[in-house]
């Protein structure tokens, strides 16, 4: 990883455990599975806080400066997930009409995603409200879990 500051945080999470990566005071990616070394800052603590929040069923605001890297295109589509709300979903070709693109561009952006869950794409369904794969481990089955969780949040 480029940077010349690069910290890592790991934690155990009712989807598995997960590693968080700060590089230069910026969030770059969430990872499941444990880091080899760990090393806590305020930022990795502030993340590990919003998530726990989430997971215990709250709705806390995303302020967490996310720079996830990615080409332009991919980008303006982790943009658009963003501000997808909690607790509801899009489909890809609504993503795609809104940014003039195509569904399967949509989706190959999502796969790509570098911060699952704080770049929500588990909020992305297939035309028909299906679900469709998710990057994370576990696949569809901790999308449900996600999409779930976020319908009983306050």
């Amino acid at each position: 990883m480029s940077g010349t500051n690069v910290a890592q945080l790991s934690f155990h999470s009712p989807i598995g455990d997960l590693t968080v990566t700060e590089v230069d005071n910026h969030i770059v990616s969430l990872d499941w599975g444990w880091a080899a070394e760990n090393k806590e800052t305020a930022l990795l603590r502030e993340a590990h806080r919003w998530l726990n929040e989430y997971f215990d069923g709250h709705c806390p605001t995303m302020t967490l400066p996310l720079t996830p890297p990615g080409t332009d295109f991919q980008q303006k589509v982790w943009k658009a997930i963003t501000d997808i709300p909690m607790g509801q979903t899009q489909s890809y070709q609504q993503l795609a009409q809104k940014l003039g693109s195509h569904p399967r561009a949509i989706g190959a952006a999502c796969g790509r995603n570098p911060i699952p869950l704080l770049i929500p794409c588990h909020r992305v369904v297939a035309k028909d409200g299906k679900l469709t794969g998710y990057s994370g481990e576990g696949g569809v089955e901790t999308k449900v879990f996600l999409l779930n969780l976020e319908k009983t949040l306050t």
